[in-house]
């Protein structure tokens, strides 16, 4: 019997199993975004680190280094997680090491799962496939905000927790609320994400076109996977990778 579950910030996965568990990382808001974009792009590896000094040994060994903090590059950087600096001209067979204010740090903290993958509304048919094959536990992280809970993480989470639901599927309570908003968002996911606080952070930025772009469903076909301390392809592209 599939159970899935959903964690609705990071600060809770102490009170889950991982050791058994698929985790699947979601930051909408961008970098899981940007992740699925960037390897579907062609990019040889993404290893996501927790800190910005974490990042300084790969520099000029052949690795570009990205950075964001509180949704903007970090000066000295080659860029920040907008899905914008992935394209293929960018960084086709390069490895990218990467930082967010909360992605990457996401995960970090699921490092005892059976499996890390990454989730984006980009690859979300091909993922929620995948995932309704496993045998194992599937557990929905979302990153959030420094540890608080956010809007449209839950959202993703929701609509594959609606995909992955059968009469025999195990959810909890978490789950079943994320679907609740799912469903509520559905119709139209752009307008119901607006009160989002990061979507409003993001607005302050004027990358409204990032926003756009995450919200894309199954521009994708690609499943990032954590081997070792890189993300690389679980799967090769099925069909040419849209742009932005």
């Amino acid at each position: 019997m599939k159970s899935v579950q959903v964690c609705l910030s990071p600060a809770l996965l102490p009170f889950y199993e991982l050791d058994d568990a698929v985790a699947v990382v979601i930051d909408i808001f961008r970098a899981s975004s940007s992740i699925c974009y960037g390897l579907a792009n062609g990019a040889k590896a993404i290893i996501p680190v927790a800190d910005l000094d974490e990042c300084l040994p790969y520099r000029g060994n052949g690795c570009l280094v990205a950075a964001e903090r509180n949704g903007e590059v970090v000066e000295g950087f080659d860029f920040g997680n907008s899905p914008f600096s992935y394209t293929k001209e960018n960084i086709a067979e390069k490895t990218v090491v990467l930082t967010t204010t909360n992605g990457t740090q996401a995960i970090r903290r699921c490092l005892a799962a059976k499996r890390v993958v990454i989730g984006s509304f980009l690859n979300i048919t091909t993922l929620s496939d995948w995932l309704r094959k496993q045998d194992h536990p599937i557990l929905l992280v979302c990153s959030g905000w420094k540890n608080h809970f956010s809007l449209e993480d839950t959202v993703f989470a929701g609509a594959v927790v609606n995909r992955l639901k059968t009469d025999g599927t195990v959810i909890d309570d978490a789950a079943q609320a994320a679907e609740s908003l799912y469903l509520e968002a559905r119709g139209d996911l752009a307008t119901y994400l607006r009160k989002s606080s990061h979507h409003q952070r993001m607005q302050r930025l004027h990358i409204e076109q990032d926003i756009a772009f995450c919200l894309r469903e199954d521009l994708v076909s690609v499943i990032p996977v954590l081997e070792g301390k890189e993300l690389v392809c679980l799967n090769e592209p099925a069909a040419p990778v849209g742009r932005p």
